[in-house]
């Protein structure tokens, strides 16, 4: 009796044309992962279907045994095989076409005297308003509500700044009323319009100056809060940074009580066992605060990657948009993107120095070991 089942000539001709190598090809593993950043570099076909595929295809996944790899869409072409239907290897993936479609219903927000609804956005790119606004969410971290929000935002600013009147930036962002802005101005500007317009003339940003084994750190606050909490080496260039940040604002060298703040701050530094619960004046863009909040729910010891703070933001496409909120945060440790690390686990940039994170991190894992 025999072990083995003889192959038909069909069965050997193909397992000849599509070797069992293929699923130890490290490419292999980016279909399986259905990787959309290997699209555009990686293409396979399918022998039982006869189509041939861009890595992300949302299809069941082939069978390695009846797939062959391609670097070029010409080779997957020159199989004779037709492109998949669900995937469209030849054209626009279904990402970069949503991406276009989104990018239009923006410039519709933008360029609109008044907020578009979201019928009306939807009907000009062609999708239904339950589609559109899953997309629009998942390629710009914000719906269309929030995103019209911001531009408002942005055009109140840039009014502010060219020297118009308060009520005049108001309605010419597309403000239906001076009393709907006032509601939000101070969360939006950080300050009052009038002070923002003055380039924030005459706010008093309280600060302090430290030392830890870190280095040197600089606490300021305004009277919302905690503005900036700043590492470096050089004391003097974070006074300088702090200026920058606030070129017309007053500010004013700690007292004893304020001392007593940054002792808080150092004392977390040194030992992330304490904890820090500061009152925060956070001022960013509406997706920018949407990160910070998330990172601020990462407890201590523990460490997400990009892409992890991009799903819990409900924003997965955004992971370079969420890496440049990390960035820009201006409160170290308060706002801890220190725990935030690349998929593989390795330690990515931060604003304060590497070392400084790694050193963070190494000390928040003692901690909760």
């Amino acid at each position: 009796m025999t072990l083995f089942a003889k192959l038909t000539p069909r069965q050997s001709a193909r397992q000849s044309a599509f070797p069992r190598s293929v699923a130890d090809d490290p490419r292999w593993a980016r279909i399986v992962a259905r990787d959309k950043a290997a699209d555009g570099q990686l293409w396979y076909c399918v022998s039982t279907t006869g189509v041939y595929c861009r890595p992300s295809c949302p299809s069941r996944t082939a069978n390695p045994n009846n797939v062959t790899l391609h670097d070029t869409l010409e080779s997957a072409r020159a199989t004779g095989f037709r492109p998949c239907k669900r995937c469209n290897p030849d054209g626009l993936s279904s990402e970069a076409g949503n991406a276009t479609l989104v990018a239009k219903a923006c410039r519709i927000i933008e360029d609109s005297e008044e907020e578009p609804s979201l019928e009306t956005l939807s009907l000009a790119i062609g999708r239904s308003p339950s589609y559109f606004h899953r997309i629009f969410k998942a390629t710009t971290g914000l719906t269309p509500k929030d995103y019209a929000a911001a531009d408002r935002s942005r055009k109140v600013r840039e009014g502010l700044r060219a020297g118009h009147s308060v009520t005049e930036a108001i309605y010419d962002a597309g403000f239906n009323s001076s009393g709907r802005f006032y509601e939000k101005s101070t969360g939006m500007l950080g300050m009052t319009p009038s002070q923002f317009r003055a380039g924030g003339a005459n706010e008093e940003i309280r600060f302090a100056i430290g030392q830890t084994s870190l280095g040197a750190i600089l606490v300021a606050s305004s009277k919302k809060g905690v503005a900036s909490i700043l590492l470096g080496d050089d004391p003097d260039e974070l006074l300088r940074d702090l200026q920058d940040r606030f070129p017309k604002a007053r500010l004013i060298g700690a007292d004893r009580e304020y001392e007593a703040l940054i002792s808080r701050v150092v004392g977390f530094v040194e030992n992330p066992g304490l904890g820090l619960d500061l009152p925060l004046d956070v001022r960013g863009t509406a997706f920018q605060r949407r990160v910070w909040r998330a990172l601020q729910e990462i407890p201590v010891g523990a460490r997400v990657s990009y892409s992890e703070i991009a799903r819990r933001i409900g924003s997965p496409n955004s992971v370079r948009a969420v890496a440049g909120a990390c960035a820009a945060n201006t409160l170290a440790v308060a706002i801890p993107c220190h725990r935030v690390v690349r998929n593989d686990g390795a330690l990515s940039g931060y604003a304060w120095g590497v070392e400084r994170k790694r050193t963070l991190l190494d000390r928040e894992a003692a901690r909760t070991a």
